[in-house]
């Protein structure tokens, strides 16, 4: 009971902290404009959570978010694959990838804007994010793979699909979840931001636009709120199904 008690308590110390730190700044800021205190954007998170608005809202941004990162996971793997058993691959498309990891995302955001629908910019973002991130966990992957076991598949006459899968794959699972779990971060960060610069008829991001235009401050933290809260539970439900599909 104890020790049940203490476990409770460390993990309630941090939480309290920190919102302790916030109603006080609050309170020096002395204007809800400035600084809404915590139980101020906890009621207003709980108005909004009660109307359509905000439920289509999430929905939308959630399947945009998972749209870019499907595409980017499959366009990421595929691009690895390629790169790792074909040098000319390798030298036509790793620079590029490498240009993608180290341009800002407000640029991609800009220049996506000139070329597709509003609507599809978030989830073309987010992809775009996902792509170097899973290329380089697999790529990294691959080059360290055992080579006494591809070997043993060479002498055993394994076909490439029968390689891929007794010997690549399982391999290659755990750097594949990794990069999967840190690609899921990228995509939800970055396909928000689209959507703040090209809000969407239903978004978070629109939400967070009007927040900001209407100087709707209790509004605006309730939103990103929202997002830290759906973020962490999204990735630790995505770590669940990762671990699970190591055990399987």
């Amino acid at each position: 009971m104890r020790f049940g008690l203490k476990k409770a308590l460390q993990a309630a110390a941090p939480p309290a902290l920190w919102l302790g730190v916030w109603q006080l700044a609050a309170l020096a800021a002395g204007r809800e404009l400035l600084l809404p205190g915590p139980l101020a954007v906890g009621e207003r998170l709980l108005v909004l959570a009660g109307t359509a608005d905000f439920w289509l809202s999430v929905g939308s941004t959630l399947g945009r978010v998972f749209l870019g990162l499907l595409w980017g996971a499959l366009a990421g793997a595929a691009l690895a694959f390629a790169t790792h058993f074909s040098p000319w691959a390798d030298r036509l498309i790793s620079p590029a990838i490498r240009v993608v990891r180290a341009t800002p995302v407000v640029s991609f955001i800009l220049l996506v804007y000139l070329w597709v629908a509003r609507s599809a910019i978030p989830w073309v973002i987010a992809g775009l994010m996902v792509l170097p991130v899973v290329w380089g966990a697999l790529g990294a992957g691959l080059d360290s793979l055992d080579k006494q076991l591809l070997e043993f598949a060479r002498a055993y006459r394994f076909t490439r699909f029968k390689t891929l899968r007794l010997v690549c794959l399982p391999a290659l699972r755990p750097q594949f979840a990794a990069g999967l779990l840190t690609a899921f971060g990228l995509a939800w960060k970055s396909g928000v931001a689209a959507e703040v610069l090209c809000p969407p008829a239903y978004a978070i991001g629109s939400r967070i636009q009007q927040a900001k235009l209407g100087l709707e401050t209790a509004d605006l933290f309730a939103w990103t709120l929202a997002i830290v809260a759906l973020s962490l539970a999204l990735e630790k439900l995505l770590r669940q199904v990762l671990k699970r599909g190591d055990r399987a």
